[in-house]
C-alpha cells in the first residue's frame, strides 16, 4: 500500500470563472502528511527501506521533513530531521507528532544539510527534499491519477521552490503524452531563484532569501527544473507575499482547505488573473498544500 494516497480532483467554479476557462483543483493538501511531497518522499523511503535502510536522515523542517517523518512512522524506521533555527515552532511540533528526533542546527538550511550529511552511516538513507529522480517519480503519479480521471490538461500552473514538484509534474505529463504542454511556474518574488536561473540561461544561486513563503527557499533549484525549463514551455512568474497570502485566505473561502503561502504562490496567478488562461480548454493547478500554516499566520500577515 502506497504512503501516499490518491487525492480528489475538483473542478473550481471560482477559479474557473476568474480564469474564464475550466480549472481543475489537484487536491494534494489533503495528503496525509499535509503536501504532495509524500509522493516522491514516499516513493524513496520504500525504495531505501527494502534495499535494508535501517533510519532516515532529512534535513528540512517544512514539508519535506514532515513528509520523511510520516514515512518512516509508517514504516517502522527511525527517523532524524536536521532543521535549521528559523524553523517555526509549529513545523517542529509536527515533527515530534511524527515521532521524529528534531534537530535544530545553523541559520539556514545550508547548514542543516552539512549536519544532516555528517550523521550518515552505512545503514542509513538521507532523503533530500527535492532533488533526487526518486521522488519525481513518486511526484508525477498525480498526474497520472489526473489522466485516469479523463482530464487532458493543456496547461499547468504550480509553484516552484528547489524544483521538485516541477520535475515531478514533467515527468507525469511526459509519460502521457503532454510532453508540449505549458506549465505556468510561481515564485513569491524574496524566493525566486528558478526565475533567476531561467533569466541567466544558467544555474544561479541566489544571494539571500527573503519573505512568506519560507517553504519554496531554496537559494538554487536543481539542475533538471533548469533543464525542463529548455526542453519544453515554462513560464516563470513572480507573485508578492501580500498576494500570495490574499491567495491562500481566498482560496479557504472558496474551497474550505488551508494552505500555506508557497502553495499560494500559485493560486495567486488564478486569483489575479496574472497569466491568460482563456484560450486553453483544462487547467490544472497542483493545489501543493503544506502543513505550516494557520489561520491566525495568514490573517496576521502585515507584510
Amino acid at each position: 500500500m502506497p504512503l501516499s494516497i490518491n487525492t480528489p480532483l475538483l473542478e473550481s467554479l471560482p477559479l474557473s470563472r476568474l480564469a474564464g476557462t475550466r480549472v481543475w483543483m489537484k487536491m494534494e493538501a489533503l495528503q496525509p502528511s499535509g503536501s504532495f511531497k509524500i509522493r516522491g518522499v514516499g516513493h524513496a523511503c520504500e525504495q531505501h527501506h527494502a534495499r535494508g535502510a535501517e533510519r532516515f536522515i532529512s534535513s528540512s523542517g517544512g514539508n519535506a521533513g514532515l513528509a520523511v517523518a510520516h514515512a518512516g512512522r509508517k514504516l517502522g524506521v527511525p527517523v532524524i530531521v536536521v532543521v535549521p533555527q528559523t524553523t517555526s515552532a509549529r513545523a517542529r511540533h509536527l515533527l515530534g507528532l511524527e515521532g521524529a528526533e528534531v534537530i535544530v542546527h545553523g541559520t539556514s538550511w545550508f547548514e542543516a544539510n552539512e549536519l544532516a550529511h555528517s550523521l550518515l552511516t552505512p545503514t542509513d538513507a538521507f532523503v533530500h527534499p527535492f532533488d533526487d529522480p526518486l521522488l519525481w517519480e513518486g511526484h508525477a503519479s498525480m498526474i497520472d491519477e489526473v489522466v485516469a480521471e479523463g482530464v487532458r490538461p493543456d496547461a499547468v500552473v504550480l509553484s516552484v521552490g528547489g524544483g521538485g514538484l516541477l520535475a515531478g509534474v514533467d515527468e507525469g505529463l511526459r509519460r502521457n503524452g503532454l510532453g508540449s504542454v505549458p506549465i505556468y511556474a510561481a515564485e513569491t518574488q524574496g524566493m525566486a531563484s528558478f526565475n533567476a536561473s531561467v533569466k541567466a540561461g544558467q544555474l544561479t544561486e541566489l544571494a539571500a532569501l527573503s519573505g512568506v513563503a519560507t517553504t519554496l527557499g531554496a537559494r538554487q533549484v536543481c539542475q533538471r527544473a533548469f533543464d525542463i525549463s529548455r526542453e519544453r514551455p515554462v513560464v516563470p512568474l513572480q507573485v508578492t507575499d501580500r498576494e500570495a497570502v490574499a491567495a491562500c485566505l481566498g482560496f479557504l473561502d472558496d474551497h474550505r482547505t488551508l494552505v500555506e503561502p508557497a502553495c499560494g504562490a500559485s493560486l495567486a496567478l488564478l486569483y489575479g488573473n496574472k497569466v491568460g488562461l482563456g484560450g486553453f480548454g483544462n487547467v490544472l493547478v497542483i493545489v501543493c498544500g503544506g502543513s505550516t500554516a494557520t489561520v491566525e499566520s495568514l490573517t496576521g500577515f502585515d507584510g
